[in-house]
């Protein structure tokens, strides 16, 4: 258990859209999950930016994260993250230094490549399909650049932003982003609930090659993973149907709002589709109290991973709940 004590807690939340749900009601039970976690003592719960899907909520995400941080009093609020690629360096400059000037020293910027999204929704956020030469680094080092209280003698400053305090985090699910983090001295974000495919080699790759910067003196690795935590084994297998039903929906392309256990139709997976469920879920964590803390004691021991991000697909919000109390009582004994 000693492991276990050392490592930092935390929840991704996607603004998952429950079955006859609205988008409002999500909300609340997004502050709702964000006020209960911030008195367990999570470390932080991050938002997800998503466009063009019907299941998830999260795409004005900086406006998300200031209505959380809003709600709360303690925990950090921030990205998980924000699709660069979508947006302008001066415009996430000027959107979280506002943030960090609301609610000082409690907004993490976590930053990602990808779109969020499909090709075609990311042509139109993008204005164009001329991204082929997209520089993640250089714009990383720009959004840097309008934070620095030393841009203040440019043409062009963030205002709000400047000399901000916004920690920023390098989120991936392969090894690309793995050797920048490393070489950027940032923290380093691991998307190990959808895509864990490549997420031994990446922490590896990113600790081996870590570079000291004014930023971070040693590496910092979070593992966003799969955590349905119940009362029992049983019990916990039940409720991580409508998260199988969640990623079965994805490889099917039917994007549609999370459903109860009751109503999946798990039944009626294809080999092909069993096959493609067990790859993305490769880092779900199911169970009971002392099943999840075995697994975790493995788990941290071999990636030596500084934080576990929770993504709690859980229909009930009750039950919901009742995981992320388990999940606090396995990390903050």
């Amino acid at each position: 258990m000693e492991r276990l004590k050392k490592t930092n807690y935390s929840v991704l939340d996607l603004a998952y859209v429950r079955d006859g749900e609205t988008i409002n009601e999500t909300f609340k039970n997004t502050l709702d999950s964000a006020r209960f976690v911030d008195e367990l003592g999570f470390s932080r719960y991050w938002l997800s930016e998503h466009h063009n899907m019907q299941n998830v909520a999260s795409a004005a995400t900086s406006l998300l994260i200031g209505y959380v941080a809003g709600g709360t009093s303690r925990i950090k609020v921030g990205s998980g993250g924000i699709m660069l690629p979508n947006h302008t360096a001066l415009s996430i400059a000027e959107q979280f230094g506002t943030l960090d000037a609301l609610y000082p020293n409690r907004i993490d910027l976590g930053l990602g490549r990808a779109p969020g999204t499909d090709q075609l929704t990311a042509s139109i956020l993008r204005r164009g399909n001329n991204f082929m030469n997209y520089n993640f680094e250089e714009e990383i080092e720009s959004l840097q650049t309008f934070f620095s209280e030393e841009n203040k003698d440019s043409k062009v400053r963030a205002f709000p932003g400047e000399g901000a305090n916004v920690p920023i985090y390098i989120l991936g699910s392969s090894t690309d982003s793995a050797f920048l983090a490393a070489k950027l001295g940032l923290p380093y974000a691991f998307a190990g609930h959808f895509a864990p495919q490549q997420f031994h080699q990446a922490v590896e790759i990113y600790r081996s090659q870590f570079q000291p910067s004014k930023y971070l003196d040693k590496p910092y690795t979070i593992a966003c993973v799969n955590i349905i935590a119940a009362d029992t084994d049983e019990q916990a297998h039940y409720l991580s149907m409508s998260m199988y039903q969640g990623f079965l929906n994805i490889i099917t392309d039917k994007r549609q709002p999370i459903v109860a256990p009751e109503n999946t139709n798990l039944e009626l997976v294809s080999p092909e589709q069993k096959y493609m469920l067990k790859g993305m879920t490769a880092l779900s964590f199911i169970g009971c109290k002392n099943t999840l803390t075995q697994s975790f004691q493995e788990f941290i021991f071999e990636s030596k991973v500084n934080e576990i991000m929770a993504s709690s697909n859980i229909f009930d919000q009750k039950a919901k709940r009742r995981n992320y109390k388990i999940i606090s009582e396995i990390f903050g004994n």
